[in-house]
């Protein structure tokens, strides 16, 4: 008998009422998910994060590698299987996705100069693959500023054309973000070819450069975005934001059929910047509210 007849027949019976959400809602997923980032709520690679990230409120967590400075790779804890597996057992747990992995150490370095990015790279997609996570965050930083520095481009592109072989491989995604407008990250993107480097687009770079970020997402496209950074810079809290229409965005979002996470990353209160459950709590909450969590099919 087909699922749906037979809880055709349950329902006709009345014997399914006590069971009915449960049953329902198997196997379907929210359309969108937020996430906190274990950097700024202050807990870099501390399995601490996990705890303060659901007593925010948040869905999931963005996991960060760990520093990089003038070592071969990051200074990633989750290289310990021991370590990986507590991480694992607190999110199911409680009842939390680790959403991503972030490479946040190429704020600071240059991808396009920097020796051994394959090493680095490659430390974070075995990472994602032992902890089954399949997207990745990858600045391309101060150094790394094509708008700043446009001759580093041919260098940028063929390290991205190195890494999306392994990411392909690994089933993975990496999703970087730069300075450039929607427009010029679609030519790199199709330059570099491959489905494996996306977009993970970041509300505020759009609006520090003056551009507006429904256009912005609109020229990206669904299938270009892996995850969305849905932040802009430190001042305010989301919902007293004025120079950003999340109800905008997400009716944007929606036209485009994109679904995934939106992961806060910072929007806070300029008063109160270390207040972590103050600021990531009522971030959450916003985003919660204005885009309600429909189901859809499975991300």
């Amino acid at each position: 008998m087909k699922r749906r007849t037979f809880l055709r027949l349950l329902t006709l019976s009345g014997a399914l009422s006590p069971w009915a959400p449960p049953l329902l809602a198997k196997g379907k997923k929210q359309r969108y998910k937020v996430a906190v980032i274990d950097l700024m709520i202050l807990k870099r690679q501390k399995l601490s994060a996990l705890p303060l990230a659901r007593e925010i409120g948040a869905d999931g967590l963005e996991l960060d590698m760990g520093g990089l400075g003038d070592r071969p790779t990051f200074d990633n804890k989750l290289a310990d299987p021991a370590i990986r597996t507590q991480y694992l057992d607190k999110a199911k747990e409680l009842n939390l996705e680790i959403c991503s992995l972030a490479m946040t150490g190429f704020y600071s370095q240059s991808f396009a100069k920097r020796d051994g990015i394959e090493k680095t790279v490659g430390d974070c997609i075995e990472t994602m693959k032992q902890m089954g996570i399949k997207t990745a965050f990858l600045p391309m930083g101060v150094q790394g500023d094509l708008v700043k520095n446009p001759e580093l481009r041919p260098q940028i592109i063929e390290r991205l054309k190195s890494i999306a072989p392994m990411a392909e491989k690994a089933g993975v995604v990496i999703g970087i973000e730069t300075a450039l407008s929607a427009a010029e990250e679609v030519k790199l993107l199709d330059e570099v070819g491959s489905k494996a480097i996306q977009v993970y687009f970041n509300f505020s770079n759009a609006l520090e450069a003056g551009r507006d970020v429904n256009e912005e997402l609109k020229i990206l496209g669904k299938n270009r975005i892996c995850q969305i950074h849905c932040t802009d810079k430190d001042g305010v809290w989301l919902e007293n934001n004025t120079r950003l229409d999340m109800k905008k965005v997400k009716a944007t979002l929606d036209k485009m059929g994109w679904k995934g996470w939106l992961v806060i990353e910072r929007s806070r209160d300029a008063a109160n910047p270390r207040d972590v459950k103050g600021n990531f709590g009522a971030n959450t909450r916003f985003m919660k509210s204005i885009f309600k969590m429909h189901k859809t099919q499975p991300l």
